[in-house]
């Protein structure tokens, strides 16, 4: 009964989260153009009625989100969440567009569906600890902030073609991090009054949290919907979830070499599938009326 409440809390925050991608797009190039982590992007847009509103369906995707959390592990939730990019590209193309997904669209619909859904039933996620020391998870930050750190300095000062990708991989890898925070809270909340002296958790989310929304905002800023930036973003997400899964939370994850095989396939039949959303992007952005991304030059072949 329990993964099935997870299940399908997760499929309703995939949905809230893909309406609100596709309204903070689309508002975050009427306003000025910020540089990374500039709050004033943040004050830029909250005058904007329509990106108020998608702050309601941010709120109501992380309620849905942690309720999923409550109920089931962070390896069964976190990759369905990917299917947020499934739902924003059909309501781009159906709401926006006003027509139904062409056969590229379906394509990769169909591979993010079929990928996310072998994977899901091959691994089995299941078990994991509920909560775990903040000594426990030292490694484990260490490694994080040194990426991070890397991130923004390429976010910050490189070549303006690699800044979204720098900030769309930090905003992926924060998501992944804040998901399991927010796994965290709910295990010591559901322990009662005494769970509260294990809420360290809270402090770290207050923190990290912001950062990453921010990121996220200016990554729209910087390319269109559904772009690689957005791709890249949801795929680091699950994958860092799941790997915090099965190394801190000792989450089971079917591990034979058979079952190992099929996982791997799986992810990558759902990656080309996001990789095959995001080429449809300019399509979409085209007739949304958004300006188009920037085109890198084409390298010369070797």
């Amino acid at each position: 009964m329990f993964p099935v409440i997870a299940v399908v809390a997760a499929l309703g925050g995939a949905i809230a989260f893909a309406a609100s991608s596709v309204i903070e797009q689309h508002v975050t190039h009427e306003v000025t153009e910020r540089r990374a982590l500039d709050p004033r992007l943040l004050l830029d847009l909250v005058r904007e009625p329509a990106w108020v509103g998608s702050i309601g369906l941010n709120i109501a995707g992380l309620a849905l989100q942690i309720t999923a959390l409550h109920f089931g592990p962070l390896a069964l939730v976190q990759p369905i969440l990917v299917s947020e990019l499934i739902f924003a590209v059909v309501i781009a193309a159906v709401v926006l567009r006003h027509r139904p997904p062409d056969r590229i669209m379906f394509t990769g619909v169909l591979c993010c569906a079929a990928g996310l859904a072998g994977f899901l039933a091959i691994a089995q996620p299941g078990g994991g600890t509920s909560v775990i020391t903040p000594l426990r998870v030292a490694p484990l930050a260490a490694g994080l902030a040194a990426v991070l750190a890397l991130c923004l300095v390429v976010a910050l000062f490189g070549r303006r073609r690699a800044r979204p990708l720098a900030m769309a991989l930090a905003c992926g890898i924060l998501y992944g991090v804040d998901a399991f925070l927010f796994k965290e809270l709910t295990g010591a909340l559901s322990q009662g009054v005494t769970g509260w002296a294990s809420l360290w958790p809270l402090y770290v989310v207050v923190i990290v949290a912001p950062v990453a929304f921010l990121l996220n905002e200016n990554a729209f800023q910087e390319g269109i919907l559904l772009s690689p930036v957005l791709a890249i973003i949801t795929i680091t997400d699950p994958l860092v979830s799941i790997a915090i899964a099965y190394f801190w939370l000792n989450e089971q994850i079917a591990g034979s070499p058979a079952a190992a095989v099929g996982e791997v396939i799986c992810l990558a039949v759902m990656t080309c599938g996001i990789i095959v959303l995001a080429h449809r992007a300019p399509q979409v952005s085209r007739e949304f009326g958004l300006p188009p991304a920037p085109q890198a030059p084409h390298a010369p072949h070797a």
